[in-house]
């Protein structure tokens, strides 16, 4: 097994029988999702329903076999195993590389416990390594830009192509690179009352529990 997919079969071991599971986006989520539909073939799981954060997640989870459910169905969920771009020592996240950060935040919100699994290299002391993901919706983008950068970042229009990346919810991500972010909770409530802003990347107090796999081993970070 790589690190990914280390932590992704720790994480799966909190998974029990009867549970509605939050179903994360990317590549270690990817990895827990095709070993729970392992677990539901053999035997070893059942009565398990899962929420996916994006399109993708829903396509892998049908055929992992894993029966779909939605938030109106089941409005609190019992796990979610989702994945982190970075990691802090309170465990503030920087989500949404993939792009499915609004319906992961949704998701996040609605679930007594959010498994985050990370290799060691997404650990940080500081956020800010990574650019922050900013969904807007499309209508004036632009002029969004010069409100972001009062933040402290640099903003940059995702692209696929020559065309803007779109996402599940047909809106556009803007990658904003801030040097260093030193109160990540301040800087989430001040993206979010920016008109157009429809959701960031900046998950704060969310994380019950990080899973980290490491050349020896997988550890676990719980909140202070």
């Amino acid at each position: 097994m790589n690190l990914k997919q280390m932590a992704a079969a720790k994480a799966v071991e909190a998974v029990e029988s009867g549970m509605a599971l939050g179903l994360g986006s990317g590549s270690t989520a990817s990895y827990a999702i095709a070993m729970i539909g392992e677990r539901m073939r053999n035997g070893s799981l059942r009565g398990i329903v899962g929420v996916p954060t994006s399109n993708e997640t829903a396509r892998l989870a049908r055929q992992a076999g894993i029966p779909l459910t939605t938030l109106q169905e089941h409005p609190v969920l019992d796990l979610t195993i989702d994945g982190a771009d970075e990691v802090d020592p309170q465990l503030n996240l920087i989500k949404g590389r993939g792009g499915a950060l609004l319906r992961e935040k949704i998701v996040a919100r609605a679930s007594r416990c959010e498994l985050i699994v990370v290799d060691e290299s997404k650990l940080v002391q500081v956020l800010g390594k990574s650019p922050v993901p900013v969904e807007v919706v499309p209508f004036g983008w632009g002029t969004y830009l010069d409100a972001l950068r009062s933040l402290g970042c640099e903003p940059v229009l995702r692209m696929q192509g020559a065309q803007p990346y779109i996402t599940d919810e047909g809106n556009y991500i803007v990658d904003c690179r801030f040097v260093r972010i030193d109160d990540p909770a301040r800087l989430e409530c001040a993206l979010d009352l920016i008109p157009g802003v429809v959701e960031n990347g900046l998950f704060i107090g969310l994380a019950s529990v990080v899973l980290v796999a490491t050349e020896t081993g997988v550890r676990e970070l719980r909140p202070h």
